[in-house]
């Protein structure tokens, strides 16, 4: 008798633990399916380059996945970037497609916009994915950037497109 009372009292104390537990997570609202969104990271630029920035019209961007330059300026600096708008091809992984654009002033890169999943686990995961690859490049001027750990895909494709972005820039 003491043994089956034993037993019992057990059981329920383990059973409501675990209602406890379970009870207490709050399950993270699943993102409602979008289009791909794009994130812009972009680096203050100099005061003497923010007047002729600000004057100059931004080139409109094909999105049909290969690499295209459409600079907005054709001039070089040290860097051998030409200056302008300049987009990667659009890279497949097995969650969605990213696509890096750069914008180049003074040969140096000082925004990066790309477009990336947001459906499923991906919308969790690749907004601050693709910040901090963003913050990266601006950091690294290149496409020698670290991979964000969670998003291996996101980032493998980040870089490819961030690569094929700076080549159509000339470096």
């Amino acid at each position: 008798m003491r043994r089956s009372t034993a037993a019992a009292v057990g059981t329920l104390t383990g059973a409501a633990l675990i209602l406890g537990v379970r009870l207490s997570v709050q399950p993270v609202g699943a993102p409602v399916a979008a289009e791909p969104a794009a994130q812009e990271v972009t680096e203050e630029p100099a005061p003497d380059e923010s007047s002729a920035a600000a004057k100059k019209p931004a080139a409109k961007e094909s999105s049909k996945g290969k690499a295209s330059a459409k600079p907005t300026e054709e001039a070089e600096d040290e860097s051998g970037l030409k200056n302008g708008t300049h987009q990667g091809k659009a890279v497949q992984n097995p969650y969605g497609t990213v696509q890096v654009t750069i914008k180049v002033s003074g040969g140096k890169i000082t925004s990066a916009n790309a477009t990336y999943p947001k459906t499923g686990f991906s919308g969790t995961i690749n907004p601050n994915a693709v910040t901090k690859l963003g913050q990266e490049t601006l950091k690294a001027q290149s496409a020698k950037v670290d991979t964000v750990s969670g998003a291996t895909f996101t980032s493998q494709s980040y870089v490819t497109s961030l690569q094929a972005a700076l080549d159509a820039a000339g470096a």
